[in-house]
């Protein structure tokens, strides 16, 4: 596990620096704001009000802080829409910084702590339930080393550190595993919008939508697995 430093965003909210990348976990502009913005609204969100009948089965590639997973617990629990939550990561965060972290105050929602503190403390590689309304499990491993289903999921939080930090996440064939693993339908987000990038999710057969970004962020991307695959 690469040396962590806490650092506070624009917004309030806690994200951790990586010196030996020199790369944080979020933007500077605001780590809560940035990953509501893209993962939520952008994905989520927008994924329920196509599919108001099914429940959306997440993959989640970069677990991190666990940022992503709280928002999600938190729009289930709002929305009453179960979720069932997959999520890879190679570098688990010790406790000692979990338990730092001050999203559920920012968030300011008395029922989330419970929630954050258990994702964190649940066994890698179990399936668990986070809550009724969200199943989880949590893979302990790289992306390159990892195998999906076939069409299993309906939504990918793509959230791995920038191509220029850890290119291995962003190769054609890392890209790949995950096109696979997309149902017909199913759309991925991530804050990156690199014109490779984008080639290479078209070359997926991805339809890609470049849109705003979160505060301090001009774009992001969303792509969108046609149905007829």
């Amino acid at each position: 596990m690469p040396e962590v430093k806490l650092i506070t965003t624009e917004d309030g909210s806690h994200s951790l620096y990586v010196p030996e990348l020199n790369e944080t976990y979020h933007s500077f502009h605001g780590a809560v704001n940035e990953s509501q913005h893209i993962y939520l609204d952008k994905g989520l969100a927008i994924w329920e009000e196509q599919n108001p009948k099914k429940n959306a089965r997440i993959l989640e590639i970069g677990f991190g802080t666990g940022l992503n997973a709280l928002l999600t617990i938190k729009h289930a629990l709002t929305t009453q829409k179960a979720v069932n939550y997959t999520t890879l990561e190679a570098y688990p965060l010790p406790p000692d910084i979990t338990d730092s972290l001050n999203y559920c105050e920012q968030l300011a929602d008395e029922r989330l702590p419970s929630y954050f503190k258990k994702m964190h403390a649940e066994k890698w590689d179990v399936a668990f339930e986070l809550d009724p309304l969200m199943a989880m499990k949590k893979i302990h491993g790289k992306l390159e080393d990892a195998t999906f289903e076939k069409d299993a999921y309906d939504l990918v939080y793509f959230d791995a550190f920038a191509p220029n930090k850890q290119s291995e996440m962003w190769t054609l064939e890392a890209l790949e595993k995950a096109a696979k693993a997309m149902a017909p339908g199913a759309c991925l987000v991530t804050y990156c919008a690199r014109g490779q990038f984008k080639r290479d999710l078209k070359a997926l057969g991805l339809e890609v939508e470049t849109l705003d970004g979160p505060p301090g962020k001009k774009e992001m991307v969303r792509a969108v697995k046609p149905k007829q695959a």
